[in-house]
């Protein structure tokens, strides 16, 4: 499967380079924006693999859309390709989320093998958050029956053994997860 990427640049001329050499290496541009409010509407839209953005755009900077991209998961990962070399740039792109910096002009063969593997890095932390979310539901849903065990416990004055294999019985006789019963038993208290 092809990489989808958006690319924001104010400046037409870059933004057409930049698809140029993406389309030529592979990758499928499925939009093209002149500031940040539109490369965030298009990452809505679009929910891209990969967006690389003009750090100083009009309306909204690509520092600031980079944000709302990272918050709204809106992108597999963010590239910002700037005239900018300046620490201050840099550390802001970090805290934007950045997972690239690039310093124009671009060289396109520098460009195109950071890309390859500032992808692959970004599949792996997606990969880690997806693991970590469940690890986090998980936990939830521990808790939960944990609780709804102390409430069958304390209404009949039976073992914890017992509470849970009451829960789980439950859970196959209404053909439902377990914690949709511990749920259902909490809110009753």
């Amino acid at each position: 499967m092809r990489n989808r990427v958006i690319i924001a640049d104010d400046e037409p001329i870059t933004r057409m380079d930049i698809s140029e050499m993406l389309t030529e290496a592979g990758y499928d541009v499925v939009g093209q924006a002149n500031d940040g409010f539109d490369a965030v509407e298009l990452c809505r839209k679009h929910k891209p693999d990969l967006v690389v953005l003009d750090v100083k755009m009009p309306l909204l900077d690509g520092l600031k859309a980079a944000k709302i991209i990272k918050n709204e998961y809106l992108a597999g990962c963010i590239v910002l390709a700037t005239a900018y070399s300046g620490k201050e740039f840099i550390e802001e792109a970090k805290e934007a989320g950045a997972m690239g910096y690039f310093v124009k002009p671009i060289d396109e063969k520098t460009f195109l093998a950071t890309l390859e593997i500032v992808r692959e890095r970004s599949k792996d932390f997606e990969k880690v958050q997806c693991e970590v979310a469940k690890a986090n539901e998980e936990l939830e849903n521990r808790k939960l029956i944990e609780r709804a065990k102390g409430i069958f416990m304390k209404n009949n004055d039976i073992s914890e053994k017992e509470a849970y294999e009451r829960i789980r019985k439950l859970s196959m006789n209404k053909r439902c997860s377990m914690k949709d019963i511990a749920y259902a038993i909490v809110a009753n208290g």
